[in-house]
This record gives C-alpha cells, sequence and structure tokens, in this order.
C-alpha cells in the first residue's frame, strides 16, 4: 500500500504560527523525508465557505495568502500537490454519499464541532454545511487515499471521526477506502500553541496570534506585549512557567543554539526554566529571548514570501495545475466508491 499524505487549512485569513508548529513545519519535515508516495495539500475553500457564505470575497482573497504561506515554508510543488478545494467536485458527491453514513447525535457530539460552534455563537442556528464539516473531512481524505494526516491536538475527533465513517463504508460495501492514522507535532509544546492573550488556543478571530508574515516590528510589539504569570508581579517572586505563553513558545521554537547566541547565561531552557521558577528573573529578559528566537526563525519565511508575492500569476498557475491533478486521482477514487456501492449503472 502507498503512503500517502492529505493535510490542508480553511484560507480565512493568514497562517500563524500556531500553524507552523502545529502541523506546517512538520509537514515539509514529511514532504522532505522520502518516506512517502504522494503528497496532497489542500486549501479548504468549501469548508472555509460553511461559515463565512456571507463573505466569499474574505476566502477568495486568503486563498494566495495561504499558498504563500505554503511556499515561504518550503512546501515544493514538485514533491507536493497543492490544490484547491472547491475545484475537485468529486469531493461534494463524495461528501453527500457518506451523509447516510453518520447520525445528526453523533455529529453534534463531535468535541472539536462543540468547540467551534460556541466559537462561532452557533449553537441555536446551526449552518447544515458546518455541522457536516467532519463528513466533508473524510471525504477530502479518503478521495486520495492518504493513511496519513498530519493535525493539531484539536482536530483529533475530526480524524476519529473520519474512521468511524470510513469503518462504516467498507463493512457494508467491501473494503475499498482507507482508514487514516494521524501524526501529532513530536513536541509536546506544539500540540496546541495558546494565544498571546494567555488564552487557551491561538485564534484568527481571537487577534491572538504572531502571523508567519508579521514584520519585525509586529512580531516585537506581540512578543512584548505577551500574557506571563500574573502572580509574578515582582523579579523575586516565585514564578510559573508551565502555564506561560512565553516558555511554551521558547519550548516550541528555541534550541539550545539561541541561547548560546542570545543568552549565553544559561545553556539552554531547562536552567533558565529552573531561575524563573525559583525567583529572580523577570520577564522582560524571557520576552527579549523569545523575540530574538522567533526573529531568527520568521524572517527567512517572511523574506521569502516577500518575493513569491511580487508574481501572483505563477501562484494562480500552480494551484490551478495542482487542482487538475487532485481531481483526476479524486475521480477514480469516486467511480470505485459508486462501484462498491452499485450505482455505476452505466458502467458496461
Amino acid at each position: 500500500m502507498k503512503n500517502i499524505i492529505l493535510t490542508g487549512d480553511r484560507p480565512t485569513g493568514k497562517l500563524h504560527i500556531g500553524h507552523y508548529v502545529g502541523s506546517l513545519r512538520r509537514r515539509v519535515e514529511l514532504q522532505n523525508s522520502g518516506k512517502f508516495d504522494e503528497i496532497y495539500i489542500m486549501i479548504a475553500d468549501a469548508q472555509a465557505l460553511t461559515d463565512n457564505f456571507d463573505n466569499p470575497d474574505k476566502v477568495r482573497a486568503n486563498i494566495t495568502e495561504v499558498a504563500l504561506d505554503y511556499l515561504a515554508c518550503g512546501l515544493d510543488p514538485e514533491k507536493s500537490t497543492i490544490f484547491v478545494q472547491s475545484h475537485v467536485e468529486q469531493l461534494t458527491e463524495l461528501t453527500f454519499y457518506y451523509m447516510n453514513l453518520v447520525t445528526l447525535s453523533r455529529l453534534e457530539r463531535n468535541p472539536t464541532v462543540k468547540t467551534e460552534l460556541k466559537l462561532r455563537n452557533f449553537e441555536q442556528s446551526i449552518p447544515m454545511g458546518f455541522l457536516t464539516y467532519p463528513v466533508s473531512q473524510t471525504a477530502d481524505i479518503t478521495a486520495f487515499k492518504a493513511n496519513t494526516v498530519p493535525v493539531g491536538e484539536d482536530q483529533l475527533p475530526m480524524l476519529e471521526q473520519a474512521r468511524e465513517i470510513v469503518r462504516s463504508f467498507n463493512g457494508l460495501y467491501g473494503e475499498t477506502l482507507v482508514e487514516p492514522k494521524a501524526v501529532l507535532p513530536e513536541n509536546k509544546s506544539c500540540l496546541r500553541l495558546p494565544g498571546t492573550d494567555g488564552m487557551a488556543k491561538m485564534s484568527k478571530s481571537l487577534g491572538n496570534c504572531i502571523y508567519l508574515s508579521d514584520s519585525a516590528d509586529e512580531i516585537k510589539r506581540k512578543v512584548m506585549g505577551m500574557y506571563t504569570d500574573p502572580n509574578h508581579i515582582k523579579v523575586t517572586d516565585p514564578g510559573d512557567t508551565k502555564n506561560n505563553p512565553t516558555f511554551i513558545y521558547l519550548e516550541a521554537f528555541a534550541n539550545d543554539g539561541h541561547f548560546e547566541r542570545y543568552c549565553p547565561e544559561y545553556a539552554n531552557l531547562d536552567e533558565m526554566r529552573a531561575h524563573y521558577e525559583r525567583g529572580g528573573l523577570g520577564d522582560m529578559k524571557v520576552k527579549k529571548l523569545l523575540n530574538a528566537v522567533m526573529q531568527e526563525t520568521l524572517e527567512p519565511i517572511r523574506t521569502r514570501r516577500e518575493e513569491l508575492a511580487k508574481d501572483l500569476p505563477a501562484i494562480w498557475a500552480m494551484l490551478k495545475e495542482g487542482s487538475d491533478k487532485a481531481r483526476e486521482v479524486a475521480a477514480q477514487t469516486l467511480a470505485e466508491v459508486k462501484r462498491a456501492m452499485k450505482i455505476n449503472y452505466f458502467e458496461n
């Protein structure tokens, strides 16, 4: 069996460092590992429209923003097929068939869906397209027979529901679909990066993000204004590092080389963490180190992104080529699904 990856993002804004450490950085590593036969990276505009149906211009404008972030971070269209979801119409038909394999109550119990519904104030009036997001995601994954899906921790309930739908289909119609497995970030701090305001999740809608495209001044302003430990009032006070975004970000981004270059009085993060916890280390020193680390990490991404943005027609051409290729692959899977369901009436 081939090793195939499917993953992607909703084009509702530029990508931020939560996307980067949660899955994007890992995607680039997997792409360059040589261990996968096919890699599909989807810009999920159809899913984005489920809660932006009244603002399609927002979705359209952000397709190129997400594509630029992908390429700037190292995704390579020669190695990965980057495509636009709405231009692979087979995904819609697969979603329709899969809807029969899941109940309304099961969709409503999905923890990720419940969280997102609450975040968007949809509890009383739920768009059907948004509620069936896990079914659509199953179509996306199975259309390309992906057995590997790099995700953040918050997406695990969605992937589990996809696995349930695959098992139901194969149980009814015979072994046709491939059951996917999740690949989580190896660094636990990257599973769900908190917002700069200390909120549990970094989110565009909450305005607590550091974007991959942020300028050096914007990064510095956001880092220096970050939430830390509200009880760490004086430098001499013992501080909490476990629930402190500055230390969580350092865990996700910093290495020993950063300490050697920017903060040589500490050999590594463990030494700095211990000093903060026993007292005697101020927040400003920690933030200055974090700013240096973030600047070093994001500067090459931002520079490459700015260069790529000079030729947007080339970006659109890349997306069209990828979408055409993805459509061909999805069409083959759809034909197999219809054959298994015995609705291939005119095939012979």
